[in-house]
């Protein structure tokens, strides 16, 4: 059989042209920037292209044995760099950015030839952002306070720095293996960061049954006992603090389900429409408690702040620590008391964190996935009967509501543990 599948050949001419094409795009932002701010700027329209030929152009004669030849050129277009970064500060004027931008360009013109075409493209393009986003770039670094930077920086390096060196494979009787476990604390601190800089961004100019749709992301413990301070400190809005924890614990179950689909996406499909009905039931729950005109008023400016970051490194290494340990409890209910060890163990998992627990389970056999999805379902019960008790105790004004609807979708939960 004849194999039609052609790989597009990038010939010289073809990377010629990539030279240049990326070599104007950043002399059109620099040349763009210039008449915007009305100041001298190093090269523009047709110096950066020139530069990046240039840097196409010795990276052909290296091709023909001049070895040597890109780095002089890399040493030339230094030199013109430096010498035009002296001239500013002699002019009194401050930033390098176009200094580097033509050693970036010259180094694009070369990779052209040297490399993979793709990456060409990529510094190309990353360096015209970069150019053209400085208003934004500038305003982000603004918005962004001390600890949400240091934990940008943790997230970096346990994604970045710690995930690459650890072993994958496994270790001991309990299978563990730390590639999967920090995988898993990487994935679940980085939705819930999502959810945070969300709730950050929106929760003040949205209603607070939205921006409990948001922290459901995060944590919808948290959420429950938020919502449950907002109406303790202001009854009239017991209602809707009500129906914002109820949303956000409809959005556990989702999210719940996502995180099992990305580990052990033939156990989540077992799954599927048990959590799906649950979130239903917890939606249809938190429209019987809206109060007519109450699910517009804005979020009060300190309820963001009640939700802790989750990026950082302590309560990445609890929850890896909380996998750890209930992986190893697992293993030793199911050897030594069966069914009905997992299935406490489920309930008490529920009472302070279900992710880990149900994490764990993803982990294990097939054989026992009947099990597993009874225990998925129970530790959700527990939890979410839980969060009913948090809200409840700080509402006092709706209480009574706030526990019946809980206590609904608590016991809603017993019929579906013979569906898994």
């Amino acid at each position: 059989m004849v194999n039609l599948t052609l790989e597009f050949d990038w010939g010289l001419g073809l990377r010629l042209i990539v030279a240049l094409a990326l070599g104007l795009l950043i002399g059109l932002e620099r040349e763009r920037s210039r008449d915007e701010h009305k100041q001298l700027i190093f090269g523009g329209v047709r110096t950066f292209p020139l530069v990046s030929l240039l840097g196409y152009g010795c990276a052909w004669l290296y091709r023909l044995g001049l070895t040597w030849l890109p780095g002089l050129g890399l040493l030339v277009v230094f030199g013109l760099a430096a010498a035009a970064y002296a001239g500013k500060l002699r002019a009194g004027r401050l930033g390098a950015t176009s200094e580097v931008a033509v050693l970036l360009t010259y180094i694009t013109g070369v990779l052209t030839l040297l490399s993979d075409i793709r990456l060409a493209m990529t510094l190309g393009v990353l360096t015209t952002i970069l150019l053209s986003e400085k208003a934004a770039l500038e305003a982000l670094v603004e918005r962004l306070d001390k600890a949400e930077f240091l934990a940008m920086l943790r997230f970096l390096l346990v994604t970045f720095i710690i995930y690459p060196v650890l072993p994958d494979e496994s270790f001991t009787q309990f299978h563990l293996n730390p590639a999967r476990i920090w995988r898993m604390v990487v994935l679940v601190s980085a939705l819930g960061f999502v959810g945070y800089f969300l709730i950050k961004k929106f929760g003040s100019r949205v209603g607070l049954w939205l921006s409990g749709l948001m922290g459901g992301i995060v944590s919808s413990t948290a959420v429950s006992i938020t919502t449950g301070r907002l109406a303790q400190r202001q009854p009239e809005r017991g209602a809707e603090a009500l129906q914002a924890t109820l949303l956000a614990s409809g959005v556990m179950y989702m999210r719940v389900l996502a995180l099992l689909a990305f580990f052990n996406a033939a156990f989540a499909r077992t799954l599927v429409w048990q959590l799906g009905a649950l979130a239903g039931l917890g939606l249809l729950l938190a429209l019987s408690a809206l109060r007519r005109g109450g699910g517009g008023a804005a979020v009060p400016a300190e309820q963001p702040a009640m939700l802790q970051n989750p990026f950082e490194i302590r309560p990445a290494l609890v929850f890896a620590a909380l996998f750890v340990m209930l992986t190893i409890l697992t293993d030793y209910a199911k050897a030594n008391f069966g069914s009905a060890g997992v299935l406490s163990l489920a309930g008490f998992s529920g009472l302070v964190d279900v992710d880990p627990f149900i994490l764990s389970l993803a982990q294990g056999s097939s054989a026992a996935a009947h099990l597993a999805g009874q225990a998925v379902i129970v530790a959700l019960m527990s939890n979410t009967l839980v969060k009913g008790l948090y809200f409840a105790t700080l509402a006092r004004g709706i209480r009574t509501s706030a526990f019946l609807r809980y206590l609904l979708w608590t016991l809603a939960h017993l019929p579906l543990l013979w569906t898994c």
